[in-house]
C-alpha cells in the first residue's frame, strides 16, 4: 500500500489547499480551515517559501489555527531546512496556531520513504502552544529529546524511522502528550530500531497523560508485541495501536500472554498475519470485556518461495 490522498482534516478542521500563484483563495474565515501550502515537487514554478510568503501577506495569519506542509519543490533531493527556517521565523505572526503537519505528499509527488526530512524539533521549539504535529517521511528524520508542555498529539509516519528518533521520543518530556503514532517501518528503509529501543517510551515515566499509543508499520511487530506485553505504560491506556505490520501468531500469543487488555477501549490489529485460531482466542479474551478490536486483515498477503520461504509485509512501505 501506499499514500494515495492527501490529509482531508487536521486538528478537527477540514484541509483546504492555499490556491497556486494567480488563484484568488475562496472567501474562508481564517480559523474555520486547515490550510495547506504546496509548491511543485517536479518543475516547481513557485518554491514552498514563495508560496508561504504569499499565504502570509493574504492571509490573516493571526487567526490561523492549522497548518499543513504539501509538498516542496524535489523533496526526493531536498529536505525541509528552508521550509522550517521560514515557518520559525514568522512564528510571532501565528499566535493561534495549535497544529502543523510536515510532508503531506502522496505518492504521485514522492514514495514516504523518498521524502527527505531533518530537524523537525525547531518547530516545537518556536511554538510553544503548538498542540498536535505530524511529520511523513522518514529520510534524514531527526529529533533529539525536547522537554514541551502543550503537545498532545505527535504522529510521524515512515516506511523506516531511524532508531535515534524512537529514543529522542522515548526521552522527551512531554507532559500534555496524549496521543502517540509511529510508524517503525523496514531496515530496508531505514528503521533501524529494535524493540529495545521503545523502552523509554513503554515505560510511560516522561508520558504521563499518554491514552492512545500506536507503534505500527513494523516489520519487528511480533517482537514490539511482546515488549508491550509487560510495558508499564499498557495500564493507562486507551487504544493500543499495532496495525499495518509484521504480527504473526508468535507476537499475538506475546500480548495474550502479559498484562490483562481488558480495560482498553480499542485493539487495533489490522493488516495482520494471524490463523484464525489466534484471531478466535483474542475474541474470546476481549470482546466480551467490551474491547473494539480491529481485525480487517487488508491486504496482508503472504508470499512464498520455491524453498519455502515465506515473505511478509508491512503496509506501507516504500
Amino acid at each position: 500500500m501506499t499514500i494515495g490522498h492527501h490529509l482531508d482534516a487536521l486538528h478537527g478542521l477540514p484541509a483546504y489547499t492555499f490556491p497556486g500563484a494567480g488563484h484568488q483563495p475562496r472567501p474562508v474565515e481564517p480559523d474555520t480551515v486547515a490550510w495547506r501550502v504546496s509548491a511543485d515537487v517536479y518543475d516547481a514554478g513557485e518554491s514552498w517559501t514563495g508560496a508561504f510568503a504569499r499565504f502570509c501577506a493574504t492571509v490573516d495569519t493571526t487567526r490561523v489555527r492549522a497548518l499543513i506542509v504539501g509538498a516542496w519543490e524535489e523533496a526526493y533531493d531536498t529536505d525541509p531546512s528552508s521550509v522550517i527556517e521560514a515557518l520559525t521565523a514568522a512564528r510571532e505572526r501565528f499566535p493561534a496556531l495549535r497544529a502543523l503537519f510536515l510532508g503531506d505528499m502522496v505518492m504521485e509527488e514522492c514514495e514516504i520513504s523518498w521524502i527527505n526530512q531533518t530537524d523537525v524539533t525547531p518547530l516545537l521549539a518556536a511554538f510553544p502552544r503548538l498542540e498536535e504535529l505530524g511529520v511523513r517521511g522518514g529520510s534524514g528524520l531527526r529529533f533529539p529529546a525536547l522537554s514541551h508542555g502543550a503537545l498532545r498529539t505527535l504522529v510521524i509516519e515512515t516506511g523506516g524511522l531511524p532508531a535515534e528518533v524512537v529514543r529522542g521520543v522515548g526521552g522527551s518530556d512531554l507532559p500534555a502528550l496524549e496521543h502517540l503514532d509511529l510508524w517503525l517501518g523496514t531496515p530496508e528503509y531505514g528503521g533501524d530500531g529494535e524493540a529495545a529501543d521503545l523502552e523509554a517510551i513503554l515505560s510511560g515515566a516522561r508520558l504521563p497523560n499518554l491514552r492512545h499509543l500506536a507503534l505500527r508499520n513494523s516489520e519487528m511487530q511480533d517482537a514490539v508485541a511482546a515488549a508491550v506485553a509487560s510495558a508499564p505504560v499498557v495500564a493507562r491506556l486507551e487504544v493500543l495501536d499495532l496495525s499495518m505490520g509484521v504480527l504473526t501468531d508468535e507476537g499475538a500469543a506475546a500480548l495474550l500472554g502479559g498484562q490483562p487488555l481488558t480495560h482498553l477501549k480499542k485493539l487495533d490489529l489490522h493488516h495482520h498475519y494471524l490463523s484464525e485460531p489466534l484471531l478466535e482466542r483474542v475474541r474470546q479474551t476481549l470482546e466480551p470485556a467490551g474491547v473494539e478490536v480491529g481485525f480487517d486483515r487488508g491486504d496482508a498477503e503472504e508470499d512464498a518461495d520455491g524453498d519455502g520461504t515465506v515473505w511478509r509485509y508491512v503496509a506501507v512501505g516504500e
